[in-house]
């Protein structure tokens, strides 16, 4: 198979689909890779790492478009790399569908086959592929936070652990998974007084079994949301219903009752955020007040830390981009009913069904995919 990378063109997007470890993998399975010239630059690789790996660098992303049977990107195909897409040919990325539908549509009007990396599953059910980026995203949360909560950048004024004599930061977070965990070590481990917020008691006994008496945690229901938020310091949202909309936990009049220069760090924005008050926004341009709460919104963050995020991307994914690459799309699916979860579009419908749901499309289950 052709396997083709693009440069990531997204905002302050330096992360690159594959690594040349994970080039020189494939080239040795058999297929062939080209990459768009500039591609790993980001990360620290240039051209002459992604030849010696055997790739092969075209000029343009136009070439590494009409070329490949299969793009490997890191996020969703911008509406320009959409229209590059044909017929037949495998997407394997991250797609973020339920809150984009203009995406959406437009990967049913391609007639690619469009595998997500965010609705893989495990044996556990656990999500693998998103893992790695929501520990990225979940320990660069508080340190956004933290700088968000200097004055220059509107907060109030508030140094995340305190000092001798001077309380510490109030710091709640809402959902205790993979990105809720991450965020919860860094914030402790900056002197942070930290709640964990989460609907499951496994989920809020594990943080007690990890961290003990320096977090606190509650039971998720509207109330000690609303209660726990209008308090906080700093609040870092990270819930994730896997490929829906994430829930708008909290609320405009929540928003409104939070204290003047405090921060919402709204990871769940991929999904289209867990606040109501959240948009996503860029590492340009990351954040915006809204009834004085800074809001930091920004729909990539782990490409603000581009070497670390690709690599451990890439421990993640290669396997799977190995299975499709020797395989096919259709055997590797129905040889791996996890990786079959991932696929999102095929032949102009939809095949997940949170997504469906989410922008109220229909949809086909990805088994009658491929059996068809």
């Amino acid at each position: 198979m052709r396997v083709g990378v693009p440069k990531e063109i997204k905002d302050h997007e330096d992360r690159v689909g594959l690594v040349p470890t994970s080039v020189a993998e494939l080239v040795a399975h058999g297929h062939e890779v080209v990459i768009e010239a500039g591609a790993g630059k980001g990360i620290g690789a240039d051209d002459a790492a992604y030849a010696a790996a055997g790739a092969k660098i075209l000029d343009t992303a136009d070439e590494v478009f009409a070329a490949a049977d299969m793009i490997v990107k890191v996020k969703e195909p911008q509406a320009a790399e959409r229209k590059k897409l044909r017929e037949n040919q495998i997407l394997f990325t991250y797609l973020h569908l339920a809150p984009d539908p203009d995406q959406a549509h437009d990967l049913m009007a391609s007639g690619a086959t469009c595998i997500a990396y965010e609705t893989v599953t495990s044996a556990s059910g656990a999500l693998p592929l998103l893992a790695p980026m929501s520990e990225v995203a979940g320990r660069m949360a508080p340190q956004a936070g933290a700088h968000c909560l200097e004055n220059a950048s509107g907060g109030m004024g508030v140094l995340l652990g305190g000092v001798p004599g001077v309380l510490p930061a109030e710091v709640v977070i809402l959902g205790g998974g993979v990105a809720g965990t991450n965020a919860a070590q860094i914030a402790i481990g900056l002197g942070a007084q930290v709640t964990v917020v989460d609907r499951s008691l496994d989920v809020l006994r594990r943080q007690i079994a990890t961290f003990g008496s320096r977090v606190k945690t509650a039971h998720a229901n509207a109330q000690i949301i609303g209660d726990l938020v209008t308090r906080a310091d700093l609040v870092i949202s990270t819930v994730l219903v896997p490929g829906a909309a994430a829930p708008k936990l909290i609320t405009r009049p929540m928003v409104a009752a939070m204290k003047t220069g405090s921060v919402i760090v709204d990871v769940a924005i991929d999904q289209g955020g867990a606040a109501e008050t959240s948009r996503a926004t860029t590492h340009s341009n990351p954040t915006y007040l809204v009834d004085g709460v800074v809001h930091y919104c920004v729909a990539n963050m782990p490409g603000g830390v581009a070497r670390t995020s690709a690599y451990a991307l890439n421990n993640a994914t290669l396997p799977f981009t190995l299975a499709l690459a020797d395989k096919g799309w259709k055997k590797a699916l129905a040889d791996d009913p996890h990786l079959a979860n991932g696929l999102n579009v095929h032949a102009g419908r939809l095949t997940n069904a949170a997504v469906a749901e989410a922008l109220a499309e229909s949809f086909v289950a990805p088994a009658m995919a491929l059996a068809a």
